[in-house]
C-alpha cells in the first residue's frame, strides 16, 4: 500500500512568511557554514552531549532515530525552563495547556484533551523512570540531570500512554567520588517571589553515596480578588525534597533508591469566565482582577519512592528492574462561576495511589544483533469526591486501573551502515468503577434519603488489549549523519463512563522520516523530521445529556502531517539554538455533543423526561444546547511553533558575562469542536525573555526577565464545565545566586 504525504503549501508558505521561523533556522546554518571565515575561536565550543536511555540503552541524541528534544541543566537554565509547562517554549510541536486539576500535554495534537479520571494520558510523563499520573505535575524542577521530549508514538517502551509521545524527567543521582559536592541557589523577584534550592552529594564510602536535594518557592498572586471572598487564588507556596541512595559494590551490580515528598498551596485556581459565556457579564476589564464570593483552595501533596536495580552477567547480558510507589492527593475549593454574580461552588478531593514494576533484559552492547525484552505491571487506585452547591450534589468515584505489558525490540546491522529495528508491545488494560460510584443529589437535605438520592449510577468496567510497536531502517550515511525511516503504531485504551456506557480506544499510525547531522567538529547540530499520522477515535469529554454528567466520547478521526526542524550552533563566544514545527491536522467529528460553553452553570442534573420542564439539579433539558461538531484542526494542536535563543559570552579575566535572549511562538489552538472564535480558541502568543549571567569559578549570578512585553494570553480552560479561562504570568523580573562546592 502506498501513502502519499502532501502539505498545504500555501498555508505553510503563508505561515513562514508571517513568522519567518525558517529564516531564523536558515540563519543558524549560514552562520555555522561561515564559521571558518570568522575570527578564530578562543576556546573549545563543542556542544554538550546528553546521554539518554529512552530505548533502555545509553545513546546520544544524534545517535537515536527518534524525533526528540533533550535539555541538560545548562540548557534548561538558558531557556528559562522552570516547570513542565515551560517545555512548550523549548520544544517544537509541544503544547501544554492549563486545565486546573490536570495539565493537558499534547504533541502534534495528540495527548490529553480531557480532565476525566477515566481517561489515560496520551503523552507519557516519567520522573526517574516512574510513569506519572496526570495530577500534581505543576511543581518546579530542581536538581535535574536532563529532560527528554520524544515526539510520536513510543509504544514499544513507553506503552499505551504514549500515542502522542513521551517526556522523561531525570533528577541527579548520587555519585561515588572522593569529595563532598553540591550547590545552593537563592532567588528573589517581582510579586514578592523568593526561592531556594540546593543539593549535597555525600560519598559515604567507595561503594556507597547519598544525595539530598530541596526546593522552596513562595510568591504572591498575580491577581487581585475584588470579590467578597478576598482569596489568595493564584499564589504559590511550594516545598519539596528528595533523597537518593546509591550502592555500587562492584562494576556488575548497582542499586539506586530515591524518595521524594512535595507540597504545594496556590490559594485556589485563578480563572475568569470565558467571554461570551453565561457569567461573562461579571467580568472587569483587567484580566488580573478576580471577583470570587466563595472560598478557594488548591492543596497538593505527593509522596514517591523507587528502587532501581541493575546487574550485568559475565556474558554481558544485563537485567534491570525499577519498582515504584506514588501517593498523590489534591484538595480544591472552587468559586465555580468565577464571579460574585452567583454562588456556584465545588469542593473536590482527588487521590491516586500507584504501584508499578518494570523488568528489562538487555543483550550485550556493541554486537551486530542487539535485543531488549521486558515486562511492565501497574496498578492505580483513584478516589474522587466532589460536592457541588448551593443545592447539594455529590459525585463519588472509586476507580481501579490495571496496566500490563510485554515488549521487546531487536536491532540488526544489515551492513556496517544500515540497521533494521523491529519493536513490539502487547498491552492489556482494565478499569472498574467500584460499587457505589455515582451522582447523588440532596445530600444532607431532610427532604431526601440519607446520603442523598442517586440520579446517575457510575458503576461499570472496561477492558481492552492491543499491539503496538515500530519497524525502522536506520542508515549511518557518514559518521556524523543518521538518516532513518519508520512506521510506528500507538494505542490508548478506552474506559468507563457509567453503568450503561463505555468509550473506546484511540489508535495512531505514524509514518516518519528523519535526518540528524553533526558538523564542524561538533559545533553545529541539525535535526529534520517529516511525519504523516492516521489518528482514530479521538477521546473528548462533554456533558452526556442523558445523565447530565461529564462523559468521554470517541469524537472522530483525524490526519496529521508536518515537519520539524532544529539547529544548535556554537561559534566562539556566540551561541544560537532554534527549532521550528509545522503541524497540519484535520479532524472529522462524527457525533453531536452538548456545547458546554453555552450551559447556564454546572450540576444541572440528567435530561428531563419528555415534556417535563427543567428543574436543576433534578433534571435539565439539554436539547437546545446539542450541536454537531464541525470539521477542523485537532484540539490543542497549534499549526506553527518555534523558538530561538541567542547568546554571547564575554571573557572578563577570571569571569565570564553572558547576555541571552529567548523568543518562542505558539500558534492559536482550538479547545472545542464547535470552533467558535470567541469561546473555543486560545489565541496565538509570542513570548520574549532575557537573561544575563555572571560566571565565576564557584558561583554564578543571574538576572532574568520573563514575558518582557507583558503579553496577556490564555493558557487553558477549566475543563469541568465552569467555562473559565486561565491566564499566563505577567512580566516578571528576578535574580538568582548559585554557589557551587
Amino acid at each position: 500500500m502506498m501513502y502519499r504525504i502532501s502539505f498545504r503549501s500555501k498555508a505553510l508558505a503563508s505561515a513562514i512568511g508571517a513568522h519567518r521561523p525558517a529564516t531564523l533556522v536558515s540563519g543558524v546554518l549560514a552562520l555555522a557554514l561561515s564559521a571558518p571565515l570568522l575570527a578564530p575561536v578562543a576556546h573549545s565550543q563543542a556542544l554538550e552531549e546528553i546521554i539518554i536511555t529512552a530505548e533502555r540503552r545509553e545513546a546520544t541524541v544524534q545517535d537515536i532515530p527518534i524525533s526528540m528534544t533533550a535539555l541538560g541543566p545548562d540548557a534548561l537554565a538558558r531557556k528559562a525552563v522552570v516547570r513542565l509547562d515551560d517545555l512548550q517554549f523549548a520544544s517544537p510541536s509541544l503544547s501544554i495547556t492549563d486545565a486546573g486539576l490536570t495539565q493537558s500535554v499534547n504533541i502534534r495534537g495528540i495527548g490529553l484533551g480531557s480532565g476525566d479520571p477515566a481517561v489515560v494520558n496520551g503523552v507519557a510523563t516519567y520522573v526517574d523512570g516512574l510513569f506519572q499520573p496526570p495530577i500534581v505535575t505543576s511543581t518546579a524542577f530542581y536538581d535535574i540531570a536532563d529532560i527528554q521530549v520524544l515526539r510520536g508514538p513510543q509504544g514499544t517502551f513507553s506503552g499505551a500512554n504514549s500515542t502522542g509521545g513521551a517526556i522523561f524527567i531525570n533528577s541527579q543521582s548520587p555519585v561515588i567520588t572522593d569529595e563532598l559536592s553540591g550547590y545552593l541557589q537563592l532567588g528573589a523577584g517581582s510579586y514578592s517571589f523568593v526561592s531556594g534550592q540546593g543539593a549535597i552529594n555525600i560519598p559515604v564510602s567507595d561503594i556507597f553515596a547519598a544525595r539530598a536535594a530541596f526546593n522552596y518557592r513562595d510568591r504572591d498572586s498575580y491577581y487581585d480578588d475584588l470579590g467578597p471572598a478576598d482569596s489568595d487564588a493564584g499564589g504559590l507556596h511550594e516545598k519539596s525534597g528528595r533523597v537518593g541512595l546509591l550502592l555500587e559494590p562492584s562494576d556488575q551490580f548497582e542499586a539506586l533508591a530515591k524518595f521524594e515528598y512535595l507540597t504545594k498551596d496556590s490559594g485556589g485556581y485563578a480563572y475568569r469566565p470565558i467571554p461570551g459565556t453565561t457569567y461573562a457579564a461579571g467580568l472587569t476589564g483587567d484580566i488580573r482582577d478576580l471577583s470570587y464570593n466563595s472560598p478557594t483552595k488548591n492543596d497538593e501533596e505527593a509522596l514517591s519512592a523507587l528502587l532501581d536495580l541493575r546487574y550485568e552477567f559475565d556474558s554481558g547480558i544485563t537485567i534491570k528492574s525499577i519498582t515504584g510507589y506514588q501517593d498523590k492527593e489534591i484538595h480544591n475549593l472552587y468559586d465555580a462561576d468565577a464571579t460574585a454574580l452567583a454562588f456556584d461552588t465545588r469542593d473536590q478531593t482527588v487521590g491516586e495511589v500507584q504501584w508499578s514494576q518494570e523488568l528489562n533484559i538487555l543483550s550485550p552492547t556493541g554486537e551486530r544483533l542487539e535485543w531488549v525484552v521486558g515486562g511492565y505491571w501497574q496498578d492505580n487506585d483513584i478516589t474522587v469526591d466532589i460536592y457541588d452547591g448551593p443545592f447539594p450534589q455529590y459525585i463519588r468515584i472509586r476507580n481501579e486501573k490495571k496496566t500490563r505489558g510485554l515488549f521487546g525490540q531487536i536491532s540488526y546491522d544489515l551492513t556496517d551502515d544500515l540497521q533494521l529495528e523491529i519493536g513490539a508491545r502487547k498491552a492489556w488494560f482494565s478499569m472498574e468503577n467500584l460499587n457505589g460510584s455515582g451522582v447523588f443529589v440532596g445530600v444532607g437535605d431532610p427532604g431526601f434519603p440519607p446520603g442523598g438520592l442517586q440520579v446517575v449510577d457510575l458503576d461499570g468496567d472496561y477492558s481492552g488489549n492491543d499491539w503496538m510497536g515500530k519497524i525502522a531502517l536506520n542508515w549511518t550515511a557518514t559518521p556524523d549523519d543518521l538518516i532513518y525511516a519508520f512506521v510506528a503504531r500507538g494505542w490508548k485504551p478506552g474506559g468507563v463512563n457509567d453503568v450503561n456506557s463505555n468509550f473506546g480506544a484511540e489508535t495512531v499510525t505514524d509514518y516518519e522520516f528523519g535526518w540528524k547531522s553533526t558538523m564542524f567538529q561538533g559545533r553545529l547540530r541539525t535535526n529534520l523530521g517529516l511525519f504523516y499520522m492516521d489518528y482514530e477515535g479521538f477521546q473528548n469529554t462533554s456533558v452526556d445529556f442523558a445523565t447530565g454528567t461529564g462523559q468521554t466520547f470517541n469524537l472522530g478521526d483525524a490526519t496529521i502531517k508536518g515537519v520539524e526542524l532544529s539547529a544548535d550552533a556554537s561559534l566562539g563566544g556566540f551561541r544560537i539554538d532554534a527549532a521550528f514545527a509545522y503541524v497540519d491536522s484535520e479532524m472529522e467529528p462524527n457525533r453531536p455533543l452538548v456545547n458546554m460553553r453555552s450551559l447556564p452553570g454546572v450540576g444541572l442534573g440528567p435530561q428531563c423526561p419528555a415534556g417535563a420542564p427543567s428543574n436543576p439539579p433534578i433534571c435539565f433539558d439539554y436539547s437546545p444546547y446539542i450541536r454537531q461538531g464541525s470539521a477542523g484542526p485537532n484540539l490543542y494542536s497549534p499549526e506553527i511553533t518555534y523558538n530561538i535563543g541567542i547568546e554571547y559570552t564575554f571573557e572578563l579575566g577570571g569571569y565570564s558575562l553572558t547576555p541571552r535572549l529567548n523568543y518562542a511562538w505558539i500558534d492559536e489552538q482550538w479547545t472545542n469542536v464547535a470552533y467558535n472564535d470567541e469561546t473555543d480558541k486560545l489565541d496565538s502568543r509570542g513570548l520574549l525573555s532575557a537573561l544575563i549571567t555572571l560566571d565565576a569559578e564557584n558561583w554564578q549570578l543571574q538576572a532574568y526577565g520573563r514575558n518582557l512585553t507583558d503579553k496577556e494570553y490564555v493558557t487553558g480552560e477549566e475543563v469541568n464545565g465552569f467555562n473559565a479561562h486561565f491566564y499566563g504570568p505577567p512580566r516578571e523580573f528576578g535574580v538568582t545566586l548559585t554557589l557551587n562546592f
